[in-house]
C-alpha cells in the first residue's frame, strides 16, 4: 500500500510542479519569442533567442511530458537549468527570502529535479521501460548465481 501512496504522491507532485512551469512558459509564449528574447537580453543572458526558445520548450513541452511521466530525468534537468538561470538572472540580488527572492524558484527547480529522477510508477517512463528493468534484473540474478 505504501508503494501506491508514493506513486500517487509523485504524480501529484509532478502535476503541481508542471502547472507552475507551464503557466510561466505559456506567458512567455503569449508574449512572443522575440519579446522573451528581448527580456532575456536585457537581463544580460547570452544567446537570448536560444535561451528564450529553450526556456519556453522546457516550460511548455517539458511540463506536458512531466505530467505524463515521459522523459522525467531530462525534464527534471531542464527545470533545474531554467530555475538556476532565473535565480542568477533575476532573483539573486533580492536574497533568499526578500521580495522577489529566489526561494520559490529554488524549491521548484530542485523539486522538479528530484521528482524527475524518481517520478513513480504512474508514469509513461515506468510503463515504457519496465521490460528493460526486468531484463536487467534477470541478468543480474543470473550473474549472481553463476
Amino acid at each position: 500500500m505504501f508503494a501506491r501512496v508514493k506513486d500517487v504522491a509523485a504524480l501529484v507532485g509532478r502535476i503541481g510542479i508542471a502547472v507552475v512551469f507551464f503557466a510561466h512558459g505559456l506567458q512567455k509564449w503569449n508574449n512572443g519569442v522575440d519579446a522573451t528574447a528581448n527580456m532575456f537580453e536585457g537581463l544580460g543572458l547570452p544567446l537570448p533567442t536560444v535561451a528564450a526558445l529553450f526556456t519556453i520548450a522546457v516550460e511548455i513541452l517539458g511540463s506536458i511530458a512531466f505530467v505524463l511521466g515521459l522523459a522525467l530525468p531530462l525534464v527534471g534537468v531542464g527545470y533545474a537549468i531554467v530555475g538556476v538561470g532565473a535565480i542568477f538572472a533575476v532573483h539573486i540580488d533580492n536574497g533568499l527570502t526578500g521580495q522577489g527572492g529566489y526561494e520559490l524558484v529554488l524549491v521548484l527547480a530542485l523539486a522538479g529535479l528530484a521528482i524527475g529522477f524518481n517520478g513513480g510508477r504512474l508514469s509513461l517512463d515506468h510503463l515504457l521501460f519496465a521490460r528493460k528493468r526486468e531484463h536487467e534484473g534477470s541478468e543480474r540474478l543470473s550473474a549472481q548465481t553463476a
